[in-house]
């Protein structure tokens, strides 16, 4: 089979699985727009500049098993990190994950980058926030402020049950959040949740089958960290929650590296997240893969 017939063929089968919803014009975020017309949207983690920075003199390593102060410093996102990502013409979103710790200059930082005059197009801004059962006071708060500063959509992680669920739904609805879904086609931010426990996963159908979200996704780092290292275990999961958001024509995100990222596009994934020593090269080759 050719190439050309391959991605003809690919194109085909994502058209098949993209949310049932005609075109509404453009949106303010493309990456609706993409997925509307059953288009496969790429992005990155926002880097963390201290990543990048060696240890400090002195400093020494943290002790295995987690006890003990970390030396590692605090993640680090700025402005300029935000206008070099704005400047990439490969970037449909760009991924800013404050799970771990929420930063409310992280977040001012990185939105303002984006929306630099440099910018090659306009970057979609996802946020992971941290899990919204340790506390939903504050998430509502974290929600509030990502929208208000130029934040174009949240990641809720780890939502381990079908009343969690409800009751992060009922917070966007209560704030207002103008949530793109099929069932909102003018919506113009995203609202993702993601399954990372095998009972979550196991509940797959119910979840998908929520009102008033965008995106559903299977967390195949953790889900296969709580099987224990079982790595099918964990594609088993993945794909399950993939059949489900296909049923109900919702988008799923994935990470993805240059090794997988054209069998995750074929399989019908419409958010890459790509990441590794080379994610350019891996947007690169699912670009190609999906006819973009």
């Amino acid at each position: 089979m050719t190439t050309r017939v391959v991605r003809a063929a690919t194109v085909v089968a994502a058209l098949a699985v993209a949310p049932t919803v005609s075109a509404q014009g453009k949106h303010q975020n493309a990456v609706i727009d993409l997925w509307m017309n059953g288009k496969v949207a790429f992005g990155v983690f926002v880097p963390n500049e201290n990543a990048r920075r060696p240890p400090a003199p002195g400093s020494v390593a943290a002790p295995a098993g987690g006890g003990g102060q970390a030396s590692r410093p605090k993640p680090l996102y700025t402005k300029a990190g935000g206008e070099a990502l704005a400047a990439n013409p490969l970037y449909d979103y760009v991924f800013l994950n404050l799970e771990g710790g929420y930063d409310s200059d992280a977040l001012k930082n990185i939105a303002d980058g984006l929306r630099s005059k440099t910018a090659t197009s306009r970057k979609t801004l996802i946020v992971r926030i941290p899990a919204f059962h340790e506390d939903p006071a504050a998430a509502r708060a974290h929600v509030k402020e990502i929208f208000a500063v130029g934040g174009d959509g949240v990641t809720f992680p780890h939502v381990e049950s079908l009343d969690e669920a409800k009751q992060i739904l009922a917070v966007l609805k209560e704030e207002k959040v103008d949530v793109w879904s099929v069932d909102n086609p003018k919506g113009e931010k995203l609202a993702m949740m993601m399954l990372e426990d095998p009972t979550a996963v196991a509940q797959a159908a119910e979840f998908a089958n929520l009102k008033g979200y965008s995106i559903l996704a299977c967390g195949i780092g953790s889900l296969t960290g709580a099987l224990k290292g079982d790595r099918a275990g964990g594609e088993a999961g993945t794909q399950k929650v993939l059949a489900e958001t296909k049923r109900v024509k919702r988008v799923n995100m994935l990470t993805a590296t240059t090794d997988d990222v054209e069998k995750r596009v074929k399989e019908g994934f419409l958010a890459i997240l790509a990441q590794g020593q080379n994610p350019d090269e891996a947007i690169k080759a699912g670009r190609a893969q999906a006819g973009r």
